[in-house]
């Protein structure tokens, strides 16, 4: 849950007391999670329970900390972790021809996020874009998004197309990038 510096070390200095009052929330609504322990991490704190949390009890925790008094921060978005899907998408050429240069990847963000099909994806790094060999004039773009462990988000999108100027650009699976942290929590 990102929180900022301030507001992680408060709440990592009563840990244990908020484990404690986490779990008296669960039992009194009926929660079946308990909270094992907190702690701090780069983007602010991971909440470690016994069993994977209901949005009910992501609910519960966002009051909890939202209601505390020395916590300021109002982006508090209790999360459960997710795994990354890899995709990879072809039909776009090399280069940009507005300008005659190579596309980038900042272009390829601004594309990506003016479609309709990908508006509940988020990327999990910038997209790669690498010339599909060396004497050829397409691209293939590496995609990595935040998806659930079954990829539904990915399996929504693969094999759809969508216009990139006069070409057509198709969305591809592909398989996982060897050495990648694969936790939204943990990346940052």
């Amino acid at each position: 849950m990102p929180l900022t510096a301030f507001d992680t070390l408060n709440v990592i200095n009563k840990a244990n007391v908020h484990v404690g009052q986490l779990n008296t929330l669960f039992k009194a609504h009926k929660s079946k999670i308990n909270t094992d322990c907190i702690r701090e991490t780069s983007n602010g704190i991971t909440i470690t329970t016994g069993s994977v949390a209901a949005p009910s009890d992501l609910t519960i925790i966002e009051q909890y900390f939202k209601g505390l008094d020395d916590v300021e921060s109002n982006n508090i978005s209790p999360r459960l972790p997710q795994s990354k899907s890899f995709l990879k998408i072809l039909g776009i050429p090399y280069t940009d021809p507005s300008s005659a240069s190579p596309i980038n990847s900042m272009q390829i963000k601004s594309i990506l996020t003016k479609l309709t099909m990908l508006k509940d994806i988020t990327l999990a790094s910038p997209p790669r874009v690498i010339r599909a060999s060396k004497n050829s004039d397409m691209a293939v773009i590496w995609v990595d998004i935040w998806d659930s462990q079954n990829s539904t988000k990915a399996k929504t999108i693969i094999n759809r197309s969508f216009n990139y100027g006069k070409h057509i650009a198709t969305i591809r699976g592909t398989s996982m990038n060897p050495g990648v942290p694969q936790c939204c929590n943990c990346w940052k």
